[in-house]
């Protein structure tokens, strides 16, 4: 959903680095995988098809915090 985004934070030798994934059109949503000591952001298609993708050393990853989508303010949420 847009609006959704995430942000890294990465230990670079010294200052820690910040980086942020976020879903830039509706109907696409960030989602995140870990494997085989990888930290993988990707925002993804509606069909699944990932658009951009970064991966991290999960060794090096100091915080990963997710942002989920405001939900509209009248509350309509758009399932039913």
């Amino acid at each position: 959903m847009k609006g959704d985004r995430v942000e890294i934070v990465i230990d670079a030798g010294g200052s820690p680095r910040t980086y942020e994934i976020a879903a830039t059109r509706a109907g696409r949503r960030v989602e995140i995988a870990t494997r085989r000591g990888l930290v993988e952001v990707s925002e993804v298609t509606r069909g699944g098809t990932p658009v951009r993708t970064a991966r991290f050393m999960s060794s090096r990853v100091l915080a990963l915090v997710e942002h989920p989508a405001a939900e509209p303010a009248d509350g309509s949420g758009g399932a039913s």
